[in-house]
């Protein structure tokens, strides 16, 4: 019993800490160490990190909890299929949001182009999410190997370890998500090649 709730415990801890909204900030992490955006001064990429932080994970995990609060929901209530499209609906307008933002401040194209495969990546999700329940968090960590692929193909460099990392965490992350009975393995492995080939598609393409 004892190790059970250990488990329990230890998967939840990994839930909350590989949030499905990271994928942007970790694109921009890799565009700020293996591209020409590393010229730039600390302080810019700062600010943009924290731009992003601001749109992408802060705001929508503080909306989505004020409105599940307000709902008067737990999380695993609010982990139910029908009412997950809230959630979906709120982390889209953010992200669309962010687009908006940095367009505005005439950011390189590279940059928004991170949070539109994080964005791509949401909406094929919220739309599946319609007639069957899918992991956003394996999508988002899928995500971040799709784009390290595209960000590899443009930029030259060997990802092999950064992807053999993303592997490692999809899979604990798929695993905490099935101990806590939030989905099935099929759920998990779609969710990853969802995240993986929207993110790619959306860098390489757009």
């Amino acid at each position: 019993m004892k190790h059970q709730k250990e488990l329990i415990l230890t998967a939840r801890v990994i839930s909350m800490l590989f949030t499905p909204f990271y994928l942007p900030m970790i694109g921009l992490i890799v565009l700020f160490t293996f591209s020409y955006l590393n010229m730039f001064p600390w302080v810019y990429k700062l600010q943009v990190l924290l731009l992003v932080y601001l749109f992408t994970i802060l705001l929508p995990t503080l909306l989505i909890h004020l409105y599940r609060r307000y709902q008067g929901w737990t999380l695993v209530e609010l982990g139910h299929r029908e009412r997950r499209m809230v959630a979906y609906i709120i982390s889209i307008v953010c992200y669309f949001t962010c687009i908006y933002v940095m367009e505005r401040l005439h950011l390189p194209h590279f940059m928004s182009s991170i949070v539109v495969a994080a964005l791509l990546v949401q909406i094929v999700c919220a739309l599946i999410n319609v007639w069957w329940k899918i992991s956003t968090h394996t999508a988002a960590i899928g995500g971040v190997g799709g784009a390290l692929f595209a960000f590899a193909y443009y930029l030259g460099f060997n990802p092999v370890w950064w992807i053999c990392i993303v592997f490692l965490v999809a899979g604990l992350l798929g695993s905490s998500r099935m101990i806590l009975r939030q989905h099935s393995l099929a759920q998990v492995v779609v969710g990853f090649w969802v995240g993986a080939v929207c993110a790619a598609t959306a860098i390489i393409f757009l």
